[in-house]
């Protein structure tokens, strides 16, 4: 009877630190880190070298947050049909295919009207000069206004319970706060946790980089 008391004070005991390590241990939070994306140009291997020259490779500048993309030293003007945006940022690394993305806003400005696209949907977009130090390309499409969307690795979209290509909503803060509904989710092993949104609906929500919002509902209904 001793030893069968002495079994079960112990299995009770190990039972109690297991509880009190669970409920000691915080919860994951909710939050979402936000990025804000400024206007910027994905560019294929071909027009990098119209653009800048023969044999030219991107010059890594600052390593943004997601691995191996970077912004490079290398700038672009865009040429629209009512204006143009000089010092528009090139991003690494070098892509299959040229892909431009502004905002609503700079769409005015250029005289343009940029579909929203997922980024990489860029089949009947909208057209739009490119121009480099040593040569110009005028796209026939590839200019798009990306839509808002949640960078995730797969241990964050396991925690949210959620899966890639689903749409969700996000909820901000502060005084415009809101709910933003059709957030499309890109999970990848090597992706960091982020929420990407242009400069207009950073405007319109009061958003910044390094702010954070929260998950608000796990799928569109």
């Amino acid at each position: 009877m001793i030893v069968e008391k002495n079994i079960l004070d112990e299995v009770v005991k190990q039972v109690m630190q297991a509880l009190e390590k669970t409920t000691s241990q915080e919860p994951r939070s909710m939050d979402i880190p936000v990025g804000v994306s400024n206007r910027h140009i994905h560019l294929s291997a071909e027009h990098i070298e119209i653009l800048f020259g023969a044999g030219h490779t991107l010059t890594r500048q600052k390593d943004l947050k997601q691995v191996g993309e970077f912004a490079a030293a290398e700038t672009v003007t865009m040429v629209g049909p009512k204006g143009v945006i000089r010092g528009v940022r090139v991003l690494g690394p070098v892509r299959k295919t040229t892909q431009a993305e502004i905002s609503r806003t700079d769409g005015f400005s250029l005289g343009v009207v940029p579909p929203l696209r997922d980024s990489g949907d860029i089949e009947q977009s909208a057209s739009i000069t490119i121009v480099g130090t040593q040569g110009s390309v005028t796209l026939s499409e590839g200019l798009i206004c990306a839509t808002r969307h949640i960078h995730m690795h797969t241990d964050d979209a396991r925690h949210f319970g959620v899966s890639d290509g689903e749409r969700v909503w996000v909820e901000t803060s502060g005084t415009r706060s809101t709910i933003l509904k059709n957030v499309l989710v890109r999970v990848k092993p090597d992706f960091c946790l982020e929420f990407h949104i242009d400069t207009d609906e950073a405007n319109a929500t009061g958003l910044k980089s390094g702010d954070v919002v929260t998950l608000a509902r796990c799928r569109e209904v």
